[in-house]
């Protein structure tokens, strides 16, 4: 190789070796950040934190009694029905979050007055620490501006979403979850509840979505293996019956679960203990 040829080829390396550092950090910092999935209708998307926040739609909203804060929050949010063209016919959405925890919510609900957003917590401006040492609820959260137009639970306020999707209804889809009683019974009625506020964690004989907490009826079932009234008390205040510093079970306040409601769910669960 002539003289002159070798002293370019060595000036130009590292330039070379530069731009391709530079393309390889450019891909790594688009692969760290953080980005949700919507898989509603025949063509999913992958949502960067990036452009979310550069949607059209996105508007500052405040949100009163924040679920996962307990106190109002200032979002950067984008109304859900504006990610999610079909939602008026959506029967049912899944959503889950990194840890495990699946919320799966009517559609209904979610095409309604209680206003569903998609919160989006920007690079630069952290949301708080949802308890000392832990992360946020970002980076992707739903809240509801109006949740109580529509009854809305605080399990149905995921946070730290990776997915969403639409799915048929729980019971569709883990037939092993519906009780063999009549339609109107307390059993049905409690196999609602149980969809509601306890599926998001928990399944039953294997049925259900959730890899948080236990199966509720394999090997045994909690109407086993507790006596009522401190079975009523684990789910009113887990706290009071057994404690230990990773417990993540919230308690259900008669003002997000009725009296009637918990009849109806202990029901269920002595059913589904007799059909095991």
């Amino acid at each position: 190789m002539p003289a002159s040829h070798s002293v370019i080829v060595r000036n130009l390396l590292p330039l070379a070796a530069s731009v391709l550092l530079a393309i390889v950090w450019s891909g790594m910092a688009r692969a760290a950040e953080p980005s949700i999935d919507i898989a509603v209708g025949a063509q999913p998307h992958r949502f960067t934190r990036t452009e979310l926040l550069r949607h059209p739609a996105l508007r500052s909203i405040d949100i009163r009694n924040d679920v996962a804060y307990h106190r109002t929050m200032r979002y950067q949010a984008i109304p859900l029905s504006a990610l999610i063209a079909s939602l008026p016919h959506v029967e049912s959405l899944q959503f889950t979050a990194r840890d495990g925890f699946v919320a799966n919510i009517p559609g209904g609900l979610l095409a309604g007055e209680a206003q569903p957003w998609l919160a989006i917590e920007p690079a630069d401006d952290a949301w708080p620490a949802l308890k000392p040492g832990s992360g946020s609820a970002g980076p992707f959260y739903l809240v509801w501006r109006a949740p109580e137009k529509a009854g809305i639970s605080p399990e149905q306020w995921p946070y730290q979403i990776a997915r969403i999707a639409d799915a048929a209804p729980l019971e569709t889809r883990y037939p092993q979850i519906r009780p063999r009683t009549a339609a109107n019974s307390a059993e049905r009625r409690g196999m609602q509840t149980f969809v509601t506020h306890c599926a998001a964690c928990h399944t039953i004989d294997g049925g259900g979505d959730a890899a948080v907490g236990p199966d509720l009826n394999r090997p045994f079932n909690p109407t086993e293996y507790f006596n009522e009234p401190f079975l009523r008390k684990l789910i009113r205040d887990p706290a009071s019956v057994r404690n230990w510093g990773r417990r993540n079970m919230p308690g259900f306040a008669p003002a997000v679960l009725s009296e009637a409601q918990l009849d109806d769910l202990l029901a269920y669960l002595r059913q589904m203990a007799m059909q095991r």
